[in-house]
């Protein structure tokens, strides 16, 4: 109740401002069976209300995951999860897309457990080309663990923007124009997951799986997909403008969502690669005019 209230109030006060939001249309909750099948270990996902919530279920022997039915170019995705509770170090709970090649595109949620007591870490990634190392990292605003809470990525031809909870927390701009390849030309399948992955998720791999707190699950409902479905050769995709979200004002984020991204830069975000001197002495050049730093 105190994390609704909160995005309550957080929506008020950007309204209060005078900004009109473009935010994305409103999913659409359907059956896990709409859109998606399991992958690997069946017996591990758990369906309950009719197929209308599952639970994947990570023990010792192994994980498991589900992915979309179809493929996609361009679109809105959501879910609302429920992460691991308690002791989940070690564990990763895995929502992203990502196309089929070599050259990959990807688009990542990844969710990395904690001790006991300690924040969830969410870390976003893109993979463009085959090429990665984008990674930025950040602290939620509320127990990920106690309630559903909603992930979405909103991707078109200009953007792609990664949300909780209607509230904007990165920004990938499409930056061909600096050099920088952007996903446009691969349909891409959802996929997500849990599994272990002790060697580097939890304080860079010091904290070990406790089997001991096992079995780890993850529950998972909503299961929205709004995307443009890829022919074999991709070109059916081609929106040009028809669908919603390729729309003038999805284009950008506006003001008020700005602020939101600001606000989420400021206080909850503890890694972004286009700061990491270390890694990257020359910073990306997205990183030189992206407002998403």
């Amino acid at each position: 109740m105190a994390s609704f209230l909160f995005t309550l109030c957080l929506s008020f006060f950007f309204l209060a401002a005078g900004v009109r939001s473009a935010t994305p249309k409103k999913a659409v909750d359907v059956p896990f069976g709409r859109n998606y099948v399991p992958t690997w270990a069946f017996d591990h996902i758990k369906y309950n209300n009719g197929g209308n919530e599952i639970q994947l279920v990570l023990d010792k022997y192994t994980g498991t995951g589900f992915q979309s039915k179809g493929s996609y170019l361009f679109g809105h995705f959501s879910m609302h999860i429920k992460m691991v509770p308690g002791d989940s170090a070690g564990t990763v709970t895995a929502f992203y897309l990502s196309s089929q090649n070599s050259e990959h595109d990807e688009i990542d949620f990844e969710f990395l457990g904690n001790r006991s007591g300690q924040p969830y870490i969410l870390q976003t990634n893109v993979f463009t080309g085959g090429g990665g190392n984008r990674e930025q990292r950040i602290y939620l605003w509320f127990d990920p663990t106690k309630a559903y809470h909603t992930y979405s990525v909103l991707w078109n031809l200009y953007q792609i923007v990664f949300f909780v909870d209607d509230v904007p927390i990165r920004v990938f701009k499409n930056s061909k124009d600096l050099g920088v390849k952007f996903p446009f030309n691969q349909s891409m399948k959802l996929y997500s997951s849990l599994w272990n992955a002790d060697d580097w998720a939890t304080r860079g791999g010091l904290e070990k799986t406790d089997w001991s707190k096992a079995p780890f699950v993850a529950s998972y409902t909503g299961f929205h997909i709004d995307g443009c479905e890829a022919s074999v050769n991709d070109k059916y995709c081609e929106t040009q403008g028809k669908e919603w979200w390729d729309q003038k004002e999805y284009r950008d984020l506006d003001a008020n969502q700005y602020k939101r991204l600001k606000w989420v830069r400021q206080k909850y975000t503890i890694y972004n690669y286009c700061t990491d001197r270390v890694r990257f002495p020359q910073p990306a050049p997205e990183c030189k005019r992206d407002r998403d730093i």
